[in-house]
């Protein structure tokens, strides 16, 4: 079996996309056989982070530990250098098949009761491709313990610069608000783009800028928000749905040999949320919580 676990291929009219099983991970991603996000060898660890669903948390939590209903709880540190328990409990688990058709896959996975995240929590995402409109990626959760359980939900797929340098690309982001952090990355307040280079509303060239840089305050129309990465010949638009109240958005050039990528992570909390309690999801005993994003080809 390859590194990255079984793989699951879908495809609708030009589109085909590969699912790989550790990490419920989007590994593939082509209309008319050019690439829409970054790709991996099955048989190679996802690059950093790339295509991974991120559950029960994305994004970090400041030295791992936090505090729910009173007990003081203690992750493993995932990020050690910076002393952070990173993207959650699914990334290095072998997600297994629910159902696969033609055109959609659907992965489960069971968080099971551990030190740092002692709640029962089953997690499905479904990806499902359209002819007309592209990907459709719906996480859904289910707390299947006694007690109440925090929840966080984030995807990180790269969208493909189709070999064209970082410099050269145009990218737009709905966001008002960047996260001010700290040197691990934590949040310590939030600022207003306006008037900074990480204004991106309307859309610019990165030309210099490179980010690991989180952002809220994000604009909805018609129910749906959209980012979106404009190459010379191509590009994609990530769309997401308002429990994706957040985005954290990381450019990184040479993500494997010769392919570059801006990944554009939907977050449904802030990074910390475990503390701050920025967007976090509480799920009662039986409760279930769901939501998509989704990118279309442009």
């Amino acid at each position: 079996m390859p590194l990255s676990g079984e793989q699951f291929s879908i495809s609708a009219g030009a589109h085909a996309a590969t699912i790989a099983a550790v990490g419920a991970g989007l590994r593939t991603y082509t209309v008319d056989g050019a690439d829409v996000t970054c790709s991996y060898a099955a048989d190679a660890l996802a690059p950093k982070c790339c295509g991974t669903t991120l559950v029960p948390w994305p994004n970090r939590i400041r030295q791992g530990r936090y505090v729910f209903d009173g007990d003081e709880l203690q992750l493993a540190l995932t990020e050690p250098a910076a002393g952070n328990a990173i993207h959650g409990l699914g990334r290095w688990a072998r997600w297994s098949p629910v159902s696969h058709t033609e055109s959609a896959v659907t992965l489960r996975l069971d968080v099971v009761p551990q030190n740092g995240y002692p709640f029962d929590v089953q997690v499905d995402v479904t990806y499902a491709l359209d002819a007309d409109t592209g990907l459709r990626v719906t996480p859904e959760a289910r707390n299947t313990g006694s007690t109440a359980a925090p929840f966080g939900a984030g995807a990180h797929p790269y969208l493909s610069t189709r070999g064209h340098r970082l410099d050269d690309v145009v990218v737009r982001l709905p966001a008002r608000e960047q996260f001010v952090v700290d040197d691990a990355q934590i949040p310590t307040g939030v600022q207003p783009v306006e008037g900074t280079e990480y204004d991106l509303r309307s859309g610019r060239e990165l030309g210099t800028l490179r980010m690991d840089a989180g952002f809220t305050g994000l604009e909805f129309v018609d129910g749906l928000g959209t980012a979106e990465l404009r190459a010379p010949d191509g590009g994609a638009r990530l769309w997401f749905e308002p429990d994706f109240g957040y985005l954290q958005v990381f450019t990184r050039e040479n993500l494997t040999p010769g392919q570059h990528g801006v990944a554009i992570e939907p977050m449904t909390c802030a990074p910390d949320a475990f503390n701050s309690r920025d967007g976090l999801i509480v799920l009662g005993p039986g409760q279930e919580w769901s939501a998509s994003w989704g990118i279309t080809p442009t």
